[in-house]
């Protein structure tokens, strides 16, 4: 599994909101370019974000993104999640009915056990802390301050 780039972007997007503040409109101009996010992939990532309740879209002058949530309460799987949908791994963990071996599959038990874990860890880790690491490749984009 690997993360898609509209995964990458919907982080970086959202980290970058996070970094100007919760409440904050910045302009879609602006998160493009200190993302470096293609604006017309932007506009699609912000509509998932905002369907998730992650973000606010605003219109017009003066309009843009906004963070809903505090950084603190958007974890990783969060943003992730809003993007790609439920993480699942394989076909038999989101519909055991798709496999007739999946009740007593050994493979079927891994899957669920992967998922489990890699759910768990990105939820673990929310926008704050991720910002608080000066080495995280997305808090150091052109012009984050």
């Amino acid at each position: 599994m690997r993360l898609t780039k509209a995964g990458e972007y919907a982080v970086r997007c959202v980290l970058y909101l996070a970094r100007k503040g919760q409440g904050e409109v910045v302009s879609r101009k602006e998160v493009a370019e200190h993302g470096e996010i293609p604006a017309q992939f932007l506009a699609k990532i912000a509509q998932q974000l905002a369907r998730a309740g992650i973000i606010e879209i605003r219109q017009g002058a003066g309009g843009g993104f906004r963070l809903l949530k505090p950084a603190e309460e958007i974890s990783l799987l969060d943003v992730i999640e809003a993007i790609i949908g439920e993480i699942f791994l394989n076909d038999c963990v989101i519909r055991p009915e798709s496999c007739r071996a999946s009740g007593g599959c050994a493979a079927h038990q891994v899957w669920l056990k992967a998922r489990t874990q890699l759910r768990n860890t990105l939820r673990e880790v929310n926008c704050a802390q991720l910002l608080d690491d000066q080495g995280c490749c997305f808090t150091g984009l052109a012009g984050s301050a």
